[in-house]
């Protein structure tokens, strides 16, 4: 009886040799009884087939039940660890998940596509790659009002697609809404001013007006609103320490905004001095 016992116990500290002498042991039976359900028959009847299948597969039932009890220590161990390493890898990899369903979001939505003009968060430029993981793009200078490449490549990761919306500025390629401001001091009647200088505006947008409203009318029926017009837009206002503030605002050839600018600038100035001139 005590050598049983110790037989035992040393089988159940040795689990690995216990697993194959359990497996060994199933084996063998199973091995006897499909013979016996065989025979010596040359052809298998369909009720030995039924029988056959069954003890494989009640024989492989109780191999994994039997050895799922004899390792369930262990089993219950390696779960908690690999559930450990599972959420540690979820946690390490969730910006590249996002990345990855950042782009997935992009196709869907066809936000934009390369070539295109995008603005995400701070970043602007025009789209030159975009893949499963980011987005390169050629840096714009759009917040100072130049329009022109920085010479900077950009890369977003796509996991910012959720986080910041995306603005296709893809339009602004050819023609843009061009706003600034021209400070003046004192507090000088400028309302008579505004004819001459719209006047100056449309002629120096002579030579595209024309392209100018097609393009205003492509736009407007693509994104399905009413635009400000192809036509200049010029307003008053008043700053916080009392100087008057002209606000203009043109539709042009990106390419020529700042130029244009610099040239209304001028045309004010010589109105202004025109009509206001300073007393020697």
């Amino acid at each position: 009886m005590e050598d049983t016992e110790k037989v035992i116990a040393y089988l159940y500290e040795n689990k690995l040799l216990l697993s194959a002498l359990i497996l060994f042991f199933i084996l063998i039976v199973r091995r006897i009884t499909l013979g016996a359900i065989r025979g010596d028959v040359a052809f298998i009847s369909e009720d030995q087939r039924k029988w056959m299948s069954r003890t494989k597969n009640w024989s492989f039932a109780l191999i994994v039940l039997i050895l799922f009890l004899v390792w369930k220590s262990e089993i219950s161990e390696f779960a908690l660890s690999v559930t450990a390493i599972a959420v540690a890898i979820v946690v390490a990899s969730k910006e590249i998940i996002l990345c990855f369903t950042g782009s997935i979001q992009r196709a869907s939505s066809r936000s934009f596509r390369i070539g295109d003009w995008i603005e995400v968060g701070k970043t602007s430029g025009e789209v030159i790659e975009h893949n499963l993981m980011a987005t390169v793009v050629q840096e714009i200078d759009l917040y100072h009002g130049h329009y022109h490449f920085t010479g900077k490549t950009i890369t977003l990761p796509n996991s910012m697609f959720f986080t910041y919306a995306v603005k296709n500025l893809n339009f602004m390629k050819r023609y843009v809404y061009h706003h600034f401001s021209i400070v003046v001091p004192g507090f000088d009647n400028l309302f008579p001013l505004v004819p001459d200088l719209i006047a100056q505006i449309e002629n120096h947008s002579e030579g595209f007006i024309d392209v100018a409203r097609r393009y205003n009318g492509v736009i407007e029926k693509h994104a399905g609103v009413d635009l400000p017009g192809s036509e200049p837009h010029v307003y008053l206002s008043s700053g916080a320490t009392g100087e008057q503030i002209v606000n203009v605002m043109i539709f042009c050839p990106t390419e020529l905004a700042t130029h244009l600018e610099q040239e209304i600038r001028a045309d004010f100035m010589l109105i202004y001095s025109n009509a206001f001139p300073k007393e020697k």
